[in-house]
């Protein structure tokens, strides 16, 4: 019995050494690739100051000043967008190379306690065992089957020898794999905070830009001729778009299909967890041009990157960039109602496409017209523009 275990472990380890070279050559391969990642990281980095010399030279034009810096603010988010899945990654990376760790300290642990009791049994036994075994042969079949048996039990002893130097190797590439995960992980934590700090830098010169240009204008009205041709070109892509969805939906009529209704629910905050107004809807005084104006919406500070929901279930009817809006999303709740979402960072969703309420639909930004991060959420009804907060809760 003792003879056939024998025999089974000796076949059975040269096996498991190879599969622990295996992982000591794909180890030690993932080592290189976090190496790269983190010259990646480094060189991939936003250059805001060569950045914001590109933009002096569109500064005397407001519209494609904005419309530039607009771009490069869309692809920092981009890359923050990516540093932060990386992150996710990383975290799950380091989890499942923690684990691996442990399990291959537990194996080298048990290798050696076995290898220890080994050694102590052949040391008690001395040389005197191997020659025991052939002298008490009863014959010479016998004395062949024990020197088999003499070898197996040597190469099983090499085998577990390989075995336990294979495994203390992945241990340490292990160690040095975990510690390389963690300095990806380091430089994408600081690469989203660079990033995050290119952002504000890029959004403090738009609102300097914004204003210095403003001001600059030789009189007020035409200061207040420049706004109201903004209002306008805003107000007609809008007016473009609800006039495609009342197409569209007597289109639907004539073949007697189904148009959304909206069903006179109240919406969702659109801005979770940042309820303060930083401009109200209605006439107020602007805060550049120093003059009353009709604001057509509510601005909701929060930071820039802040999920932005749908405030009710509804049709994607636009979904672009615009100079004055900057990215914007326009929802069709049926029966002449809509709701929009302007200066958003990022969009998550296209035109055509259906949402629901509570739907992460955007992100928080300073795009288009916009001195700094916020939401700017109005309402239309039949045409025009009504006060948000007859359907918030």
């Amino acid at each position: 019995m003792l003879l056939c275990v024998v025999i089974i472990f000796a076949d059975v380890r040269p096996v498991k050494a190879a599969l622990t070279n295996d992982s000591i050559r794909a180890k030690e391969a993932e080592i290189e690739a976090a190496r790269q990642e983190v010259t990646g990281l480094k060189s991939s980095k936003t250059d805001v100051e060569k950045l914001k010399k590109e933009l002096e030279q569109s500064k005397n034009d407001l519209t494609a000043y904005v419309t530039q810096l607009d771009q490069q603010l869309s692809g920092i988010q981009e890359k923050i967008q990516q540093y932060n899945t990386m992150i996710i990654q990383k975290e799950e990376e380091i989890e499942e190379t923690t684990r691996e760790l442990e399990e291959a300290i537990k194996q080298q642990e048990d290798q050696y306690e076995a290898m220890k009791k080994r050694i102590k049994f052949m040391y008690e036994k001395g040389d005197t065992f191997y020659l025991e075994l052939l002298f008490t042969s009863g014959g010479f079949s016998d004395m062949t089957n024990k020197a088999d048996y003499i070898e197996s039990l040597s190469r099983y002893d090499r085998n577990k020898l390989e075995e336990y130097v294979a495994t203390k190797e992945l241990v340490q590439l292990c160690k040095e794999e975990l510690e390389a995960e963690k300095e990806v992980l380091a430089e994408a934590k600081l690469a989203v905070e660079e990033e995050e700090a290119n952002v504000s830098a890029l959004i403090d010169q738009k609102e300097q830009q914004i204003v210095a240009v403003t001001s600059d204008i030789s009189t007020k009205e035409a200061a207040i001729k420049e706004y109201e041709a903004m209002i306008a070109q805003e107000n007609a892509e809008i007016a473009a778009l609800e006039k495609a969805v009342a197409e569209e939906r007597a289109r639907l009529e004539a073949e007697n299909a189904k148009a959304r209704v909206y069903n006179g629910g109240m919406f969702a905050w659109p801005c979770p967890g940042y309820k303060r107004i930083s401009d109200e809807y209605g006439n107020r005084m602007h805060p550049i041009l120093g003059v009353q104006k009709f604001h057509n919406g509510l601005d909701m500070a929060a930071p820039g990157g802040t999920a932005i929901l749908a405030a009710y279930d509804g049709d994607v009817v636009g979904a672009a960039y615009n100079n004055s809006m900057g990215n914007y999303i326009m929802i069709d709740h049926g029966s002449g109602l809509y709701t929009i979402y302007m200066h958003c960072s990022a969009l998550y969703v296209s035109k055509g496409q259906s949402v629901t309420k509570g739907q992460n639909i955007a992100a928080v930004g300073s795009t288009g017209r916009s001195t700094g991060n916020h939401l700017h959420f109005s309402v239309r009804l039949n045409g025009n523009y009504v006060s948000p907060w007859n359907y918030l809760k």
